[in-house]
């Protein structure tokens, strides 16, 4: 009996259905993982060194200080490792505008690192807590405000005197159109 080989065509089909599900597979991954696979929040004890921690988003990360957020590859190289805080800002518990910044996305490689740590940034709402920990004391956060700039707007980098922590990222999610700030003050 003979066999009838496939043609081509056939195979070229076939590699182009299974490459388009690993695109489609990359794509969606960081959705899942984070909305359905969403990481542990850990507790103060069980954390060592300076963390940020946003419980309703399920955000905690190590705190990275002193980086330049004019140096791209200074920042880069930070943020696969945690948070940013931006040089030249205060540090938490001194007066002025605490100022941390991180990723809202990133390539799906990355993806289990925190190269994502601000995906779900957008959801915080007015009264919603911000933590956190250096040098073994807790400082404690509640939002008041955020706003969509452009990412020329450096001012609130650059000019804050207000007492105040900022968290930044690139928003919409997966551009670098604009920027999203969200504003914070301290609860006694």
């Amino acid at each position: 009996m003979k066999t009838k080989t496939k043609p081509l065509s056939y195979h070229v089909g076939n590699l182009f259905i299974v490459l388009s599900l690993l695109i489609l597979f990359l794509i969606g991954y960081p959705i899942i993982s984070i909305y359905l696979l969403p990481k542990t929040i850990k507790s103060e004890a069980e954390l060592k060194g300076s963390y940020l921690t946003v419980s309703k988003i399920k955000a905690q990360a190590p705190i990275i200080f002193g980086v330049d957020p004019f140096n791209e590859g200074e920042y880069k190289k930070a943020l696969k490792r945690g948070v940013a805080h931006a040089k030249g800002t205060p540090l938490p518990g001194e007066r002025g505008s605490v100022f941390i910044f991180a990723h809202s996305s990133g390539n799906p490689i990355e993806i289990a690192s925190y190269n994502t740590i601000f995906f779900r940034l957008g959801e915080l709402e007015k009264g919603d807590e911000v933590e956190i920990k250096k040098d073994g004391k807790i400082y404690r956060y509640a939002v008041v405000d955020k706003k969509n700039v452009w990412p020329n707007e450096v001012r609130y980098l650059t000019e804050q005197t207000k007492d105040q922590l900022i968290l930044q990222t690139c928003w919409p999610v997966g551009t670098t159109l604009k920027r999203l700030l969200v504003f914070a003050e301290a609860i006694s």
